[in-house]
Parts: structure tokens; C-alpha cells; sequence
């Protein structure tokens, strides 16, 4: 299976051509939130490429590097790494990774791959010992990534400590939940209009997202393309409430929005490249959702869908986060760089 890769420069570089400049600037300032720690450089420089740091209530840490196959697990210091997840393609190993969350009280976590075309879902524990994995139907789409984001495919997965939640639009919802035996439990969320229905394959990836376990109950659904919506879902499945996120940084971004999309074809399949304007998502123990845009943004929304704050992070320089986790002890985990912040 062959990948069809997008830098993340070659989109922000004619994103940034198409308004006329190199740089996107807001006309209000957003709160800038410094690091206040990480992992130690010599630490991280253990890694390839880091798409998840996130950390257990026992104060361990793990990192999910997709470029090198492996999860890594981390003391509370964050002064070593240790591999308990290593390259293969047979069960308790990794191959093709595209997702990883942890989850509930114990330390478990599920990581998605694709050994020999098929998208494998697995579960292990706090050690990285296999404890249950799926094989989900059907036979692996050609992935499509930009930079670090996976375009089609598991790109993103929410893990409820029993079950996890999938985005499949190919199904015809939005998300459907499998228990760890790969039995789908249901499916739910509609997929919402985007004006291209009659282009299969553009409708599927203006509706593809994430899937975020809800504090307070419920859960978040993020669109990572075309206009940003998020939508809240209550613990039935039934939607609360759909909110579109607007604010002049992102002005640029919808300014330039295509209409048509140059297509690549891949293992004898044609694919659209839908750029996102999404690139993480993460939810807050307050109910808060944050949301990281493709340019140095996140969109802070609270519990009733009310956008409440505008951030940046900064660390050595302004980081464009690719994955956002709300650790125990009021910290959030970002990459890359691998950096702690005060939220």
C-alpha cells in the first residue's frame, strides 16, 4: 500500500501565495501559553516523529512515533524512554500506525495500524502487552497524509477504556463505536451537507474528523476540512448541538477554500486531496474542546459550544500543534516538541 504525502509546506506555502503573503496574521492578538517543561532534548531526540505524548493517571507518559512503528513509555520525570511497542506485523506489534489513545484508569491505550492492507485496531497495557485487537472489514483504502495528519482511514480514534469510536463516513455516519472483540455496537451522526455529494470521494473527506470522549458526558465530533464544525453528541448518540468556528485568524484560510481538488491515483484508486483545515483536537476535564487549526491557532470552545478563547503556543518559537492532550495535574501535552503547558 502506497502513501500519497502533502508537506505541510507545500500548503502553507500556497495558501500564503493565494492571499498575497507569507505570513497570516490576526488583527487581535490571541493569549500566547509558554511552555513550562517537556522532555528533556537528549530524550527526545530518541524520536522520529511523534504524533502522540500523553500521560496516565500514574503519572507515566507515553509517546506514539508513527515514522518509527513503536510506543514509547516515559516515568513521571520524562528522563528516559523505554520501547514496549515495537515493529511487526503480527499482533502485538505495530505496523503502518496511523492513531494512538490512551484511556481509563489503568493505563491501557489502543493504537491503529495496517499490516498487509487491512486496518488492525489493538488494545494493550500500561507495559505494551497485547491484550485484544480487530481487524476492521474490508481492505485498506491508499492512505493519504499531509505532514503528520492522516487523511482518510483510522487517522484518529477516541478510546473509552471498553470500546472505541471510529470516524467511517463510508458507513454512512459520522462515527461507529466497536468493542474490543471488533463487534460494531452502533452507529451514529449524520453526515452533514457539503454541496458535493454527487463526488463520492470529496463528500467522504469533507466529513471526515475526530472523535472526542466528552468529560461531562457525551461526546465532541470535530470536521477536519472544509468549513470547521464541531458538533456535540450526548451519551445516546443524539446531537446536541453543531457550531461552525469563525474568528479572524482563520478569515485567511476559508478565503482560499477550493472548489476542485487535484486528484492522484493510487493502487489503482483515484483519490481527491482535500487539504484540512483542522490539525488536532482534544477535550478538557472542564467540558472545554480545544481545536488547532492548520496555522498557529486553537480555537477554544466551552461546554455549550461558545468559542471563549483564541491561543498560541510557544516553546522555542511558535509550535503548530499536531496532537493536544489534557494530562492529570492541570498540564497539556503537545507535539511536536514534545512540550508541557498550563491550559
Amino acid at each position: 500500500m502506497r502513501a500519497c504525502r502533502l508537506t505541510r509546506r507545500q500548503w502553507l506555502t500556497t495558501l500564503a501565495a493565494a492571499i498575497g503573503s507569507p505570513a497570516l496574521v490576526s488583527a487581535r492578538s490571541p493569549e500566547t501559553l509558554v511552555s513550562v517543561g517537556g522532555v528533556p532534548a537528549h530524550v527526545a531526540g530518541e524520536f522520529e516523529e511523534p504524533l502522540a505524548f500523553q500521560r496516565g493517571v500514574d503519572g507515566a507518559a507515553y509517546v506514539f512515533d508513527r515514522r518509527a512503528h513503536t510506543v514509547y513509555r516515559l516515568p513521571p520525570d520524562l528522563s528516559s524512554a523505554t520501547k514496549i511497542v515495537t515493529i511487526g506485523f503480527e499482533d502485538g506489534r505495530l505496523l503502518g500506525p496511523s492513531a494512538f489513545e490512551l484511556g481509563g484508569q489503568d493505563g491501557w491505550f489502543v493504537v491503529a495500524d495496517a499490516p498487509n492492507g487491512r486496518e488492525r485496531v489493538q488494545l494493550f497495557d500500561r507495559n505494551g502487552a497485547r491484550i485484544a485487537g480487530f481487524d476492521l472489514p474490508g481492505k485498506a483504502a491508499p492512505r493519504v497524509s499531509l505532514g503528520t495528519l492522516v487523511l482518510n482511514g483510522v487517522g484518529s480514534l477516541a478510546f473509552t477504556g471498553r470500546s472505541v469510536l471510529i470516524n467511517q463516513p463510508e458507513t454512512g455516519g459520522l462515527v461507529t463505536e466497536y468493542g474490543m472483540s471488533g463487534t460494531p455496537l452502533r452507529t451514529f451522526g449524520y453526515l452533514r451537507t457539503t454541496g458535493f455529494e454527487r463526488d463520492r470521494a470529496v463528500h467522504l473527506a469533507m466529513n471526515v474528523g475526530i472523535p472526542l470522549i466528552h468529560p461531562q458526558g457525551g461526546f465532541w465530533f470535530v470536521f477536519v476540512a472544509g468549513i470547521p464544525v464541531i458538533r456535540r453528541y450526548d451519551a445516546r448518540g443524539t446531537l446536541v448541538f453543531e457550531r461552525r468556528l469563525q474568528g479572524r485568524e482563520l478569515d485567511p484560510v476559508m478565503a482560499v477554500q477550493a472548489t476542485t481538488w487535484p486528484r492522484r491515483t493510487i493502487d489503482g484508486e483515484e483519490i481527491p486531496l482535500v487539504p484540512p483545515v483542522v490539525r488536532a483536537a482534544a477535550a478538557r476535564p472542564n467540558g472545554q474542546l480545544w481545536v488547532s487549526l492548520v496555522i498557529p491557532y486553537t480555537f477554544v470552545v466551552d461546554a455549550d459550544g461558545d468559542q471563549v478563547r483564541t491561543v498560541q503556543f510557544r516553546a522555542t518559537g511558535v509550535i503548530s500543534p499536531t496532537s493536544l492532550h489534557f494530562a492529570p495535574g492541570n498540564r497539556l501535552f503537545v507535539t511536536p516538541g514534545l512540550f508541557e503547558f498550563r491550559p
